[in-house]
């Protein structure tokens, strides 16, 4: 591993290691989503707690990664984990109660769908959350400062993609395996011609039907 790669988890490591320090903390599970944005599809949050020592190279926001880089690196983080969890809350649910709450609800599931309890969450950039007791730290831009965070961006991001990648089969003329069900000009187009299918938000595509 290079030296400035190093350099970078370190410093991404730093509140973590921080906590591991204080000895009060033995398992951080970092949280965060996919999906918010989309016209279609579900929001997938992504838990996972990783080894105080886990240093995987190329941890990073999902965002920054390419598709094959996250794919590659979604295999290490869940083969290194101690725990990890996905919470998936389909579009039905995200138009019947807003896309805050069931980006809520969907972090509610993962913290319940992990197998060890955490001792602190990390999550990113959100508040008033059911964190099933568990106390948590709120993050701006976690998913970039925060290793734990990054691992579990890049958990929700894979988890969602190969989603859409499937439903694409099932709706090919949607194009949901290129663009993941963002509001890309190809895919406003298409709703506008072909009308919008079960996947569609229709709280987000009221606009162009």
């Amino acid at each position: 591993m290079k030296e400035k790669e190093i350099e970078r988890l370190n410093k991404l490591k730093a509140e973590e290691n921080k906590l591991y320090e204080s000895k009060k903390v033995r398992f951080i599970c970092g949280i965060d989503e996919a999906g918010r944005g989309p016209l279609a599809g579900p929001v997938v949050v992504g838990a996972v707690i990783l080894p105080e020592e886990s240093f995987i190279e190329g941890v990073n926001d999902s965002k920054k990664i390419s598709e094959k880089k996250r794919e590659k690196i979604y295999e290490q983080i869940i083969e290194e984990a101690v725990a990890y969890s996905v919470g998936v809350v389909d579009q039905k649910k995200i138009d019947e109660i807003n896309i805050l709450n069931a980006t809520k609800l969907a972090l509610k599931m993962a913290i319940e769908g992990l197998q060890t309890k955490p001792d602190v969450i990390m999550v990113d950039a959100l508040n008033n959350i059911d964190t099933c007791g568990i106390p948590y730290i709120s993050v701006i831009k976690g998913d970039a400062k925060n290793y734990c965070i990054a691992a579990a961006s890049i958990i929700a991001k894979v988890t969602r993609d190969r989603m859409m990648r499937e439903w694409d089969e099932i709706y090919p003329m949607y194009g949901f395996a290129k663009h993941k069900g963002y509001g890309t000009a190809e895919h406003i187009k298409v709703i506008k011609e072909k009308g919008p299918c079960m996947l569609h938000r229709k709280s987000f595509i009221k606009n162009f039907v």
